[in-house]
């Protein structure tokens, strides 16, 4: 028997242990679950749910906000042009303004068929590096594609040709559940053609990946390092077949080696230096942290194109896209009292997704921005890299991340993909058609618990995905 005491404390967060076993029982909402980010959190659950600032923020910090929102959702052209605080754009992009990946701040999709560019998703390019490149491993995590850099660039300005066009295509296979129905799986095949600068090196190492949600990406940053590597295990010391363990990876602005966070594996360090690497890889635009155009020697129309300010992207527009970014609002739960709800949350942790999706964090106090400080949030991210087995594996390693591993993604928001993005398509490349199929090819360390989520009844799966859809 529980302790009197204990078993208060179980009850007060609507919790109960099963018999003699361990297994969570839910039986009602935790306080304040719904308040995904805290004081943060904002009550919206339509089209523009991804869009609004954190609900703390002042008035005055509220046009901060719309400042940096400006620079975020307009295009920038290319130089030279009568609009010098936007100009700069290219030579070789994927897209002319951020929010054209992040569509309306949220999830990006793979290309439809014939499409006549890749919109919100992009090819990272590499080769197999030796040890003879660690000096450039350390501070770049890959070593990039001779001719085409670290990132494939589908759009160009006039007099500068494009690196290439990327299509999508499909291999499917059918997986037969213990009810038996029957789900298919797609996985994606890249066909890089119109190559505009010669053959790509003969092992170049490709991984295709979507724009994910931009919504409480400061809180994820305001959450203590020391926290973060407390889930760390590498090497599974309690044997649970997890083992989380964190990305190195170089932080430009401090010249070192630090904790990676964001990222599908993890490979940046800070919200600027994501925001900054974006600007230069998506949208060819260089910065006080990226300062050079990525072109390469055989691409001399690229190194030899007007620029657009020495940076293009001046430390104040840096800094109003980094309180803008910082600032995206995590919208609330939704039904977090419904009993399906809360089936399904206690299926969810006796599946054991609660061991890479942590659910809760409490932030610094001594966060960037005030309002984001000493928040109780709950993500459903541990943000370490986890084996996630052969089927999503892109062979590609990323700093200490290997071609197995990616990041566990933040679950927050999810269940609002329909409403703000139209679709619902999940995972790095986007080529899980709903949150189902998104569970299917979880592999590697996620194995057991996907074995636990096939082995539920038709009753007990719709509860989870209902659970998941409240998230």
């Amino acid at each position: 028997m529980f302790a009197p005491r204990r078993f208060a404390l179980l009850l007060a967060i609507g919790l109960s242990l099963a018999d003699c076993d361990q297994t969570p029982r839910f039986t009602q909402a935790e306080p304040g679950e719904a308040l995904s980010a805290g004081n943060a959190t904002v009550r919206k659950a339509d089209q523009n749910a991804f869009s609004l600032p954190s609900a703390n923020l002042s008035p005055s910090r509220r046009l901060d906000f719309s400042v940096g929102n400006s620079f975020f959702r307009n295009p920038w052209v290319s130089a030279p042009a009568t609009t010098t605080a936007r100009d700069g754009l290219g030579p070789l992009f994927n897209t002319n303004a951020c929010q054209n990946c992040h569509i309306k701040d949220g999830r990006g999709h793979p290309p439809e068929p014939n499409a006549v560019s890749a919109a919100s998703m992009l090819v990272r390019l590499s080769i197999p590096a030796g040890n003879e490149h660690a000096a450039i491993i350390e501070r770049l995590g890959v070593l990039a594609e001779p001719t085409y850099g670290g990132q494939l660039q589908d759009m160009s300005n006039p007099g500068v040709a494009p690196e290439g066009k990327v299509r999508v295509s499909y291999n499917t296979q059918q997986i037969t559940l213990n009810d038996g129905q029957q789900v298919e799986l797609r996985q994606p095949k890249l066909e890089i053609s119109q190559l505009g600068y010669g053959p790509l090196h003969p092992d170049t190492l490709f991984s295709a990946r979507i724009a994910p949600p931009m919504i409480g990406l400061g809180l994820l940053e305001a959450i203590p390092e020391a926290a973060i590597l407390a889930n760390a295990d590498p090497d599974d010391g309690n044997g649970d077949g997890i083992s989380g363990r964190a990305n190195q990876v170089w932080d430009r602005a401090q010249q070192g080696s630090v904790l990676g966070r964001f990222g599908w594996k993890a490979g940046q360090p800070t919200l600027n230096q994501q925001n900054a690497e974006a600007f230069a890889n998506d949208m060819g635009l260089t910065s006080e942290l990226v300062t050079q155009d990525n072109c390469s020697q055989a691409q001399p129309d690229c190194r030899n194109a007007p620029q657009g300010g020495v940076p293009e992207v001046s430390a104040n527009i840096l800094a109003s896209v980094l309180f803008y970014t910082r600032n995206l609002a995590v919208p609330a739960r939704r039904d977090v009292n419904s009993p399906a709800v809360l089936q399904g949350k206690s299926l969810f942790h006796q599946a054991g997704c609660q061991g890479c999706h942590t659910p809760q964090f409490t932030t610094a106090s001594d966060a960037a921005e005030p309002e984001l400080a000493n928040q109780l949030i709950r993500p459903y991210s541990d943000l370490l890299l986890h084996d996630m087995g052969d089927g999503l594996a892109d062979h590609r390693p990323e700093f200490l991340a290997n071609g197995r591993e990616w990041r566990t993604p933040p679950l927050w928001g999810i269940g609002l993909t329909q409403a703000v993005n139209g679709h619902t398509q999940f995972l790095h490349d986007g080529r899980a058609r709903n949150l189902l199929e998104a569970i299917l090819w979880h592999g590697g360390e996620a194995e057991a618990a996907k074995q636990q989520v096939l082995s539920f009844s038709t009753e007990q799966r719709a509860a989870l995905l209902t659970f998941l859809n409240s998230l």
